[in-house]
């Protein structure tokens, strides 16, 4: 027990949780801005992965991350726009559309890998961003190495909790997007386009789940393979149901999920518990779904979450 303990309280760990969160902070934050507006985007896991290969090949063909990181937001939100179509204009199964979105987006990324790379033996990499400490803040006892000591783009994740805070409470945009999402045919007779609100709220998820994506191989691995979201996005979904679908509370879930990664990373390279790694792997995911569970049992969706808005039908 000592051992874990000696484990867990050291700044290299809590570092690590932070980084960790990172792009599980931007796609739940994308996820949460397509709920609110009443579609469920199931697309995410093949989204990030889609965004993660364009942003990586950009990246790789340029040698700049942050084409990279532009390329994984223009793919995200081109594949957002298409669960659009499918969902808003057409009023399709937001279920089967999103899973549809997911196949295509990670058949996408792999066709595309294949015919840009081939089947090199070596994986090709890139220079992966390095963290930025920010000056006085980064010197402050083990508070600055935790938190002042990380990537820009980890900065700018969580910079985007509190804007979608802002957006979504202090704003008619977000107060338009919430009504969308609970009552589309008070907010249309309103004079709110609920179809333009839709679209925005999924476009701008694709976005974020572009760069949550683009983060992995650009951060974490420098390199893309084709295991490299690992299931990620669905743990978001589960994410913003952890969190009611509220920023901070998302956010807090998805540092929760980091944390217990982080733990069995630890636990894995030390051996101090004798289990095989596959059950260290497994961790985090039944520990984040229990907790969910326990948490947001009286949980509330949006009441028009999934339920596509046709005028003509009250």
């Amino acid at each position: 027990m000592e051992e874990i303990i000696s484990q867990i309280f050291q700044v290299g760990f809590f570092a690590a949780i932070i980084r960790i969160a990172t792009p599980f902070v931007f796609a739940t934050i994308g996820e949460l801005f397509a709920e609110r507006s009443g579609v469920l985007n199931l697309g995410i896991e093949g989204i990030m992965m889609f965004g993660a290969m364009t942003g990586f090949s950009t990246a790789y063909f340029t040698s700049s991350l942050w084409l990279g990181i532009l390329a994984a937001m223009l793919t995200g939100m081109l594949m957002a726009a298409l669960m659009g179509f499918l969902t808003v204009s057409l009023g399709l199964s937001q279920h089967v559309s999103g899973i549809g979105i997911t196949m295509l987006s990670t058949g996408f990324a792999f066709f595309f890998y294949r015919l840009i790379f081939g089947q090199p033996s070596t994986l090709p990499n890139i220079k992966a961003f390095t963290p930025v400490g920010i000056p006085v803040l980064k010197d402050i006892p083990w508070i600055g190495p935790v938190l002042f000591e990380q990537t820009t783009l980890t900065y700018l994740a969580f910079a985007v909790v509190p804007l979608a805070a802002f957006l979504l409470y202090k704003t008619p945009w977000g107060l338009n997007l919430r009504t969308v999402g609970e009552n589309p045919h008070a907010a249309d007779s309103a004079g709110v386009s609920v179809s333009a609100m839709r679209y925005q709220g999924l476009i701008i998820s694709g976005a974020l789940m572009g760069i949550a994506g683009a983060f992995l191989v650009m951060v974490q691995f420098n390199a893309f393979t084709f295991g490299v979201i690992s299931g990620r996005g669905w743990i978001c979904i589960a994410l913003v149901v952890f969190g009611q679908w509220g920023p901070w509370k998302s956010a807090a879930g998805a540092l929760l999920f980091a944390m217990i990664d982080a733990l069995q990373l630890r636990l894995q390279a030390s051996s101090i518990i004798d289990l095989p790694y596959q059950v260290f792997l497994m961790m985090p995911f039944v520990l984040t779904i229990v907790t969910m569970m326990l948490v947001s049992r009286n949980a509330r969706a949006p009441s028009a979450l999934l339920i596509p808005f046709r005028k003509e039908e009250r």
